[in-house]
């Protein structure tokens, strides 16, 4: 559940065309390094070049490549190295309204200590986002908490021996603390969806901290991958158990991030893919699920974390059918920081609750979370284009004032 925002405004649809205030919080020099930036980045070609040059360059921990990281993607896509200098980044997106769910962006932890480091961190940023009504919730990704061979032998029903039971209920304490805190707090978590040879393990965890922790308020959100066929009848099952154990849904509904890898490895160990046959049918997958949980707005919490403006329109459009308040509580727009101004700035301007994802971290640790955002956007054909094309009809704009 989030924090309202102050709006007096009668019912007002927003408009996504409107680049001035989409980038009214953006001066022209930082419009034109992101024109040179997204440039840059439609070129698919030079990104899958470049992705893995860059890992290789930093796992050898090569100074130039830290230094072009920070002062290109880095800036563009984090918003800190650390919460204290993201702090920033989080008061100028409120001073337009906008609120920010924090992402700690570290991955690659590979120890118990590693993982308690990460908990500890997801609590901290918890800590802080109380402090802060322009941080409602707080990002957790369990395979930053756990092995992640871990989560596949529990999704394969594999025995635990004395060792892996060890592990599996440290990683339920480290989770359930995290839970706990951010009921205490007031504050939200939502977890990550991964890839879904892990995901129903994933789901397993986040559905049992709902049931406890979602009694008076929605805390846990779960993240549901529409690009995957059977995601819409699950979210529907979902809500049944809600039900039926008087607890309410936390839904974040996302298209995906994992599709080229999903589709290499069914074929490579031959199972049917589940992903869906093309966007179409992911589109209208993405649809069905947020016209459900509007249709049952006051039992779920529904973040509609989207690039997409048709799906963005299509909340605004039933919320306003409905009459359902555009800041009620339950109903979250977001997008990444860096992306999408367009949608974020015009819907908060027009009085919806609309948030940037906004990770932080420090260079090298952030690093692969940059590379698999520079190359799921190059692979989503004319999400570059339409960035760098919003970009410079503003700065073409601004020269005509």
């Amino acid at each position: 559940m989030v924090k309202k925002v102050k709006n007096n405004r009668e019912f007002e649809l927003p408009d996504f065309k409107n680049t001035k205030i989409a980038f009214a919080a953006k001066s022209d020099a930082q419009l034109k390094k992101a024109a040179r930036l997204f440039g840059t980045m439609n070129k698919k070609w030079l990104v899958d070049l470049s992705a893995p040059l860059g890992l290789t360059a930093m796992k050898w921990k090569l100074p130039f490549v830290k230094w072009i990281a920070k002062a290109t993607i880095f800036d563009q896509f984090v918003g800190g190295t650390t919460l204290l200098k993201t702090t920033p980044v989080i008061n100028k997106l409120y001073e337009s309204n906008v609120l920010t769910i924090l992402d700690y962006g570290a991955e690659g932890r590979d120890s118990e200590k590693g993982y308690n480091q990460s908990m500890n961190e997801f609590i901290r940023a918890i800590e802080f986002a109380a402090t802060n009504e322009s941080t409602p919730i707080v990002v957790v990704k369990i395979s930053s908490l756990t092995r992640h061979g871990l989560l596949e032998s529990i999704q394969n029903g594999e025995s635990l021996n004395k060792e892996t039971r060890g592990e599996y209920r440290s990683l339920l304490k480290r989770i359930d603390s995290i839970c706990h805190v951010s009921s205490e707090q007031g504050v939200s978590v939502f977890f990550d969806a991964e890839e879904s040879w892990i995901q129903n393990t994933i789901d397993h965890l986040v559905l049992l901290m709902m049931r406890r922790y979602n009694r008076e308020r929605v805390v846990v959100y779960n993240t549901y991958q529409m690009y995957r066929h059977d995601r819409l009848q699950f979210l529907i099952d979902n809500f049944s158990y809600a039900e039926e154990h008087n607890f309410m849904l936390g839904a974040k509904l996302v298209r995906g991030a994992y599709m080229d890898k999903e589709r290499n490895r069914a074929i490579e160990m031959g199972y049917n893919s589940p992903i869906q046959v093309d966007k179409a049918a992911t589109d209208d997958g993405y649809n069905m699920a947020l016209r459900f949980c509007l249709d049952n707005y006051e039992k779920i919490a529904v973040c509609n974390a989207t690039h997409n403006q048709e799906s963005c329109l299509l909340m605004t459009e039933l919320m306003q059918e409905k009459n359902i308040p555009q800041d009620h509580p339950h109903l979250l727009f977001c997008q990444l920081y860096g992306m999408s101004d367009h949608l974020t700035y015009n819907l908060a301007h027009a009085g919806f609750l609309a948030a940037k994802y906004v990770p932080y971290g420090l260079v090298e640790d952030v690093f692969p979370y940059l590379v698999r955002r520079a190359q799921e956007n190059t692979a989503v054909v004319g999400d570059m284009s339409r960035e760098f094309g919003l970009v410079k009809k503003e700065l073409d704009r601004r020269k005509l004032e």
